[in-house]
């Protein structure tokens, strides 16, 4: 059984986990192959903890087999906050991932209405997501009602890439495209 739901401070050590392993996935070839080794899930486990406990939105998408007694999984997560100053849109899509193994599923959708939820409760009107222009993944925006609105370079790992601002504005294209 797959569900998404608000993190809980127990989940971050698997969004951690998520996190590298999708990294390591996505931007091979994009980031330097020794940046992408020295990710750290120990490392990512804090963030997300700390970001978790402060409210941030996350949310995760955790599978629990109902044949085995081990319990739920984290496969794929989101991150959202509020944008304070200038900015393309209210609120933020920050992070969307989901493991290469549950990637059609549907998963990343229900991520990204979920996140688009969590910033209009918060009273945002609009949203965004900077999107590596490199990641294998960007028409998945496009495909969702993401309009293109800016276009930026940002340093990761050592390396300059660029990247594209992919908007919903109002934000109910968010919430309605991802049903």
């Amino acid at each position: 059984m797959i569900s998404v739901r608000r993190a809980r401070p127990a989940d971050a050590a698997g969004i951690g986990a998520v996190h590298v392993s999708t990294w390591r996935s996505a931007y091979a070839g994009v980031l330097p192959d020794d940046y992408l080794a020295n990710l750290s899930v120990a490392r990512q486990t804090s963030y997300y903890d700390r970001s978790i406990r402060i409210g941030l939105g996350v949310h995760v998408a955790v599978y629990a087999d109902p044949e085995s007694s081990a319990g739920s999984r984290v496969i794929g997560f989101s991150t959202a906050r509020r944008i304070r100053g200038a900015a393309v849109a209210e609120g933020e899509v920050e992070t969307l991932y989901v493991l290469d193994d549950w990637k059609e599923y549907g998963l990343g959708r229900q991520l990204l209405r979920a996140s688009g939820q969590h910033l209009a409760a918060m009273g945002c009107k609009s949203a965004f997501a900077w999107v590596l222009r490199d990641n294998p993944s960007t028409f998945f925006y496009e495909r969702l009602g993401g309009k293109r609105v800016a276009t930026s370079i940002t340093r990761v790992g050592g390396s300059d890439l660029a990247q594209t601002a992919y908007a919903w504005d109002p934000i109910d294209r968010l919430i309605n495209e991802t049903v």
